[in-house]
């Protein structure tokens, strides 16, 4: 199975894009979590396979970090196939697009991140790709100008997204296959980063594990980078073996907390216990109180603090919840003399 990278994503170089690699599984068995998504895509592969036919088109969404482009190569890998990946971004106008599709061979897969960033002219040539297999190009300018339809080798599109809401509906009624995946538990967290330390040829103490694994913020990809970062402190400060005792005192260095919260989230938290006191924020004053861009928020941190319950999203705006200020140690709102019902 050949990967050809069409835009390679911005790294701090080629070792640690191969340390990268190393660490993602290469298949549906391999691949920890998200129990749901590989049951039914064993199912979906195995048929498309029986069937002789490509795989259904498939769009995957949800938080940054749970392993979108990991199980793009999978699919392609039990499907046999290749894989071309590029992003939505890199994709300025449709002639970019007809580039890609042309150079595509019978049953490759195309992976597209950010796919909710193509723009409209660029979604409109895909649109017939992806139900006819075909392309429509246009040739001159003016009156002489003419369409002409070329016909495409028979592919499947993976689409990755972290905002499924900005899909334009008729592209994402073009997926036949569409998931979303899950923070992860952390169970299944302590298995990856088990996994990663052999592969790295590093010895974990299991409660060492089960400690990052519990500051991974439900996230793989934070998973095995506090991994990697814990290991850089046993090496120096130990004998290279990861216990307890060096993952938390790594880990507390690192600022980030028994649950997982770095400097970011607690900035969040306290912009809306402390500034706002109490009271609904908006997206936007939330975004200039903490000198972050919107979309990084509601991409990255929200997701995390909305799901163990520290924050919430309202008509009104993002609240703080009673478990924030009592993890932060801030008395409640009404406490302090606030209602918490107030809009700013």
């Amino acid at each position: 199975m050949e990967e050809e990278r069409i835009v390679s994503p911005q790294m701090e170089g080629h070792a640690e894009e191969k340390l990268e690699n190393s660490l993602r599984p290469q298949t549906l068995d391999e691949y920890i979590g998200q129990d749901k998504v590989k049951q039914n895509m064993k199912i979906y592969i195995e048929a498309a396979k029986k069937r002789g036919e490509p795989l259904d088109h498939v769009l995957l969404y949800g938080p940054p970090g749970l392993g979108k482009t990991t199980l793009s190569n999978i699919i392609s890998n039990e499907m046999h196939s290749n894989i071309k990946i590029t992003s939505g971004p890199a994709i300025e106008k449709p002639g970019d697009l007809a580039s890609i599709l042309t150079n595509l061979s019978e049953f490759d897969v195309l992976f597209i991140d950010e796919i909710h960033r193509l723009s409209k002219s660029v979604e409109e040539i895909l649109y017939p790709a992806l139900e006819d297999y075909t392309l429509d190009i246009i040739i001159g300018k003016g009156p002489s100008a003419r369409s002409i339809r070329l016909d495409l080798p028979k592919f499947t599109l993976i689409g990755a997204t972290t905002k499924a809401g900005a899909l334009t509906t008729p592209l994402r009624d073009r997926f036949g296959i569409v998931h979303r995946l899950e923070l992860y538990s952390v169970e299944d967290l302590t298995t990856i980063i088990k996994r990663s330390s052999d592969i790295l040829k590093v010895n974990i103490e299991e409660a060492a594990a089960v400690e990052i694994a519990r500051r991974s913020r439900g996230t793989p990809r934070i998973a095995n980078r506090l991994l990697k970062r814990v290991r850089d402190y046993a090496i120096v400060l130990e004998n290279g073996d990861i216990n307890l005792k060096i993952a938390k005192h790594a880990l507390n260095k690192l600022e980030i907390d028994e649950l997982g919260l770095d400097d970011i989230d607690r900035k969040l938290l306290e912009t809306m216990i402390v500034q706002y006191g109490g009271r609904a924020v908006g997206i936007e004053a939330l975004a200039v109180g903490v000198g972050e861009e919107i979309d990084t928020i509601e991409d990255v941190y929200e997701p995390y603090l909305i799901q163990i319950g520290f924050m919430s999203r309202t008509l009104r705006g993002r609240k703080a919840l009673p478990p924030a200020y009592k993890h932060l140690g801030y008395p409640l709102p009404e406490e302090n003399g606030f209602s918490g019902q107030v809009s700013i």
